[in-house]
């Protein structure tokens, strides 16, 4: 199948994918020098670190509690992290659970937001709310001295004894170690950098990956594109969510039922769901593996390594694509946490939300927090409750 001509900028290797001014740094000593200042730090009762809808929800519960806060941004806008995504993206879930507490969705009840009008919906909830958010003010740095924690930003220096880490696990790209191995020609990219198929050049595309953002991107390029999705079935949900069933009345079951309120960290089936989804991606929710086949996308197993510039596949298959698309999730990137507060795998060691042996110290928006729901726009508001009633509570304490 033909593809648009198009001239390819010249893309970093995905080895080096992460987030400008983000550059892992796991070893010890690595971190920037501390940010000189001019003044004197800013200090507040709570900092939150992060303004997407988990921040933005906490800020909201704080202020209701009469809390003093900031909320802390990398991003130059409100919302930016949302309309940085593929330009084909719609949330999963229609706009009447797509609203934060305290201010609806504005759009029709069966709607699927585009990635555009969510971003646009969270600044329209800092203004609503009027939440103190400050933006440019990527964190490089958390920790605690005297007991007070110490946030160094290129905006400057904040303090505060209660801190909430409200960035979702999803910070620096993961790829395969066998990633530099393919051939100078072939143009790699991850998943984050894609925006539609006039960015891809001609010949074959590999999406490696077979998780939602994989199985989304091979539908967007299908039409243009020869496309090849690599990777394990991951399940799917086995209904139309845009159908009129899926609209009125399942999506609800699984969104608010199953996903809220059956599949959580309380329940035996929610933890026995969280083990086996660790490292390993969400069940497929608007693409089905029948509008995969009927686009013409090709399935093969997970990609096992290069042989003689080809990839090949568990199930034997052998390709030599034009362009990769590394399709294969993040790293939680937190290693700008400078406390003993991260697992060997660098995920936070929390209970519910709360740090296990670090006072002060909460976080919003984790994967799999609470329950399923915790990353999603319809669930983040229960966590950032929760989160908020625990800040209440230490603050009430003498000293607090």
């Amino acid at each position: 199948m033909e593809s648009k001509q198009t001239t390819k900028t010249p893309i970093a290797h995905p080895a080096d994918l992460v987030e400008a001014g983000n550059a892992l740094r796991t070893q010890p000593g690595t971190f920037p020098p501390p940010v000189a200042l001019a003044q004197s730090p800013e200090r507040y009762q709570v900092v939150v670190i992060g303004a997407g809808q988990a921040g933005l929800s906490v800020g909201y519960h704080l202020k209701r509690r009469g809390i003093d806060h900031v909320i802390l941004d990398g991003a130059e806008r409100v919302g930016n992290a949302w309309r940085n995504r593929w330009d084909s993206l719609r949330l999963f879930t229609p706009a009447k659970f797509d609203g934060l507490d305290g201010l609806r969705f504005p759009a029709a009840r069966d709607h699927f937001p585009t990635k555009d009008e969510m971003a646009d919906y969270l600044e329209s909830y800092v203004a609503h709310h009027g939440l103190t958010v400050r933006t440019g003010a990527r964190v490089d740095r958390l920790h605690r001295a005297n007991g007070i924690f110490r946030l160094e930003t290129a905006a400057g220096c904040f303090e505060a004894p209660q801190v909430v880490v409200a960035a979702a696990s999803y910070q620096a790209p993961r790829l395969p170690d066998f990633a530099r191995a393919l051939p100078d020609e072939v143009v790699q990219m991850h998943s984050h950098q894609y925006r539609n198929p006039a960015q891809i050049g001609d010949g074959p595309v590999l999406l490696v990956g077979a998780g939602n953002s994989g199985a989304e991107i091979a539908i967007d390029l299908a039409e243009t594109h020869e496309v090849w999705l690599a990777g394990r079935a991951v399940g799917h949900i086995p209904f139309d969510i845009s159908g009129f069933m899926g609209r009125k009345m399942l999506i609800r079951l699984v969104i608010r039922g199953l996903f809220h309120r059956l599949l959580t960290m309380r329940t035996p089936m929610g933890r026995k769901f969280r083990a086996k989804m660790h490292g390993h991606g969400m069940p497929l929710i608007r693409t089905r593996p029948g509008q995969l086949e009927r686009a013409g996308v090709r399935r093969i197993g997970r990609i096992a390594g290069i042989e003689d510039g080809e990839t090949v596949a568990v199930d034997g298959t052998r390709l030599a694509p034009a362009t990769v698309i590394w399709c294969t999730g993040f790293h939680p990137g937190f290693d700008w946490i400078d406390l003993p507060v991260l697992d060997a795998q660098g995920e936070p060691q929390h209970r519910f939300g709360r740090a296990t042996d670090i006072d002060g110290l909460y976080f919003a928006g984790l994967h799999f927090q609470y329950a399923v729901s915790s990353t999603m726009v319809a669930g983040v508001g229960r966590d950032a409750r929760r989160v908020a009633g625990w800040i209440a509570a230490a603050l009430r304490q003498p000293g607090g």
